[in-house]
């Protein structure tokens, strides 16, 4: 089956979103929107998803033996190179249209594709080369995708998220670990900001800032989590100089041959929607 039809059938339609609905993100750092995607789209993709995330995945350590950022994720980078069907999904206009409208004045994309087991408390990864210089640091200049292939009951782990969050400075820098996910639960209590966890209908998408706290406990079935994640990236972005190790090796991962102060475009990253056009 050809992935045209499919794509016709929602990821290119325009999804509307209403000034309550911009407003309650950019209060609280995330939404949820229901019926984003039909059913026969994400059964298509997600079919093509989970086989590509098993015939590229090389994690070999078992579980126990992972750090816990590996623990969390069976995930393969930059599926879209990989595939041309999962290209037509991440490549949406549907998705970048919504992202663009939520918070950022133009969208292009790093990608990440999950199967999950078990996610941790976390920001944008601290070390994607999203950072920015200049005017772009007084926010979030990440919206990431979350995209169940499948409903997610309250046992299966939804993402879920610490509305306000964003509004904290602290755990921008922090990698995912035992330690980290202790300092922010400790912040978020003391400044009040529990997480709010409910079940994803099949067809809900949730988007949320790259400074949003957000998590997805452990699944408790015998059901695997089948999600697509995308990173979409304020196409007014520029690359900050890198400050570790791991923001050096993915500055080399996404932005081949592009350097800090300049814009964080290249061709991993492909303007995917724009106000302009």
């Amino acid at each position: 089956m050809s992935s045209a039809g499919i794509v016709v059938e929602s990821p290119t339609e325009r999804y509307d979103l209403d000034a309550e609905t911009i407003g309650r993100f950019r209060r609280d750092g995330f939404v949820k929107l229901g019926g984003v995607l039909a059913p026969m789209a994400l059964a298509f993709f997600g079919e093509e998803v989970t086989r590509k995330v098993f015939e590229l995945n090389t994690e070999e350590l078992p579980i126990e033996e992972r750090t816990a950022f590996r623990a969390a994720f069976l995930q393969v980078f930059n599926l879209w190179t990989q595939s041309e069907v999962a290209k037509d999904l991440i490549f949406s206009p549907r998705l970048a249209r919504i992202a663009t409208e939520l918070w950022a004045s133009g969208a292009f994309v790093s990608i990440t594709t999950r199967r999950s087991t078990r996610s941790r408390a976390a920001r944008a990864r601290p070390g994607t080369p999203t950072s920015t210089t200049g005017r772009s640091t007084r926010r979030p200049n990440t919206v990431t995708a979350w995209i169940p292939f499948h409903a997610v009951r309250l046992e299966m782990g939804p993402l879920s998220f610490s509305a306000g969050s964003h509004s904290l400075e602290v755990g921008r820098d922090l990698p995912i670990s035992e330690e980290s996910e202790r300092s922010i639960a400790e912040a978020l209590r003391e400044h009040e900001l529990p997480y709010s966890e409910e079940p994803f209908a099949l067809g809900d998408v949730s988007f949320h800032s790259g400074w949003t706290f957000h998590r997805a406990p452990g699944n408790m079935t015998t059901e695997p989590r089948r999600v697509q994640t995308i990173i979409y990236v304020d196409a007014d972005a520029h690359i900050a100089e890198p400050t570790s190790d791991a923001k050096r090796k993915d500055l080399e991962r996404w932005l081949v041959g592009s350097e800090p102060g300049h814009l964080a475009t290249g061709s991993l990253n492909p303007v995917l929607y724009s106000r302009q056009t």
